[in-house]
């Protein structure tokens, strides 16, 4: 039989072009989101140095941020913390989204405070977006709160639409909020080595949970999911966040935007969580409670970063 040389290059383009899209598939892939952007607080006590931000830059990870605008009246250096938010929503590693003004709690608030909170929530942010030719299309809910009955859920959603805006899912988590209560206070009594050891404990415990989580979605899927982790604009992270990324990075992990993360198949899932509690949507998408609880108590907990911290409360 006579080949075609033509014929041929075409299909090994073809096989070579199916490779490698399938290599891209299976890489295992991690969006960054940032809740409670900007932490005033922390750039004032850091002689206004973005150190969060800064590292970001270092690490070269895109991230998305979720916006308090209130947050920028906490200190009495509003002009400064205006240009702190500026300089986070100009990055080109940085997408930029809605958090509400005062991160309220949806469940205790109700759908019109809600309404107002995330209009107030844009004055600010919308414009700097502008500015840098980005979109302000994406939402987190305070406390990933949707709601405590599945009214609030579908209000809020409608809500979200009508603004075109899109609510932000998680798949891994760690606490941090928590951990670094404990973490600033070791810093803050100078008691550095405490405050080393939960820095390398919080890295441990989110390399736990991407462990667990991905029993449940990759493991379960036969493919690697592209996750998307939830972390909070910290001293803890502005600290430990390269460490992290490493220990991320050995494990075979790249990092991608959110708007690359979303297009993962895993998130059109039916969310089947009606409650107004803060949990992972991989725990969401599982249609029967007593299921859903029960792999939630088998996962990693911070049970005792909670015992640490309420021994340094006494």
């Amino acid at each position: 039989m006579k080949i075609i040389p033509g014929i041929t290059l075409k299909i090994r383009l073809a096989l070579v072009a199916l490779f490698y899209c399938y290599s891209l598939q299976a890489q295992k892939m991690v969006s960054f989101t940032i809740d409670d952007v900007p932490n005033t607080g922390l750039y004032q006590s850091h002689r206004f140095q973005p150190r969060l931000l800064a590292k970001i830059d270092s690490l070269k990870i895109p991230v998305a941020i979720f916006i308090n605008e209130q947050r920028l009246y906490y200190t009495d250096s509003l002009t400064r913390n205006i240009a702190l938010l500026n300089d986070w929503v100009k990055d080109p590693l940085v997408t930029a989204g809605n958090h509400t003004f005062s991160h309220v709690r949806y469940s205790e608030v109700g759908i019109d405070t809600l309404m107002t909170e995330v209009i107030k929530g844009e004055a600010i942010s919308a414009e700097l977006a502008k500015r840098y030719r980005k979109s302000l299309k994406y939402f987190r809910f305070p406390y990933n709160d949707l709601g405590k009955n599945e009214l609030m859920h579908k209000q809020g959603a409608t809500f979200l639409q009508s603004m075109n805006y899109i609510a932000v899912p998680f798949t891994v988590h760690s606490e941090d909020w928590l951990i670094t209560q404990l973490y600033e206070y070791y810093m803050a009594h100078n008691q550095l080595k405490d405050a080393q050891r939960i820095g390398q404990q919080y890295v441990a415990k989110t390399l736990a949970y991407f462990d667990y989580i991905e029993t449940l979605t990759d493991k379960k899927l036969n493919r690697d999911v592209k996750h998307i982790y939830l972390m909070h604009d910290n001293a803890l992270n502005a600290d430990y966040l390269d460490d992290l990324v490493d220990a991320l990075k050995k494990r075979k992990y790249s990092f991608c935007t959110l708007e690359d993360a979303l297009t993962d198949p895993i998130y059109a899932q039916t969310d089947h969580y009606k409650e107004k509690f803060g949990i992972s949507w991989v725990y969401r998408w599982i249609p029967d409670k007593a299921s859903r609880n029960h792999l939630m108590r088998k996962g990693p907990n911070e049970e005792e970063f909670e015992q640490e911290l309420q021994r340094l409360r006494k």
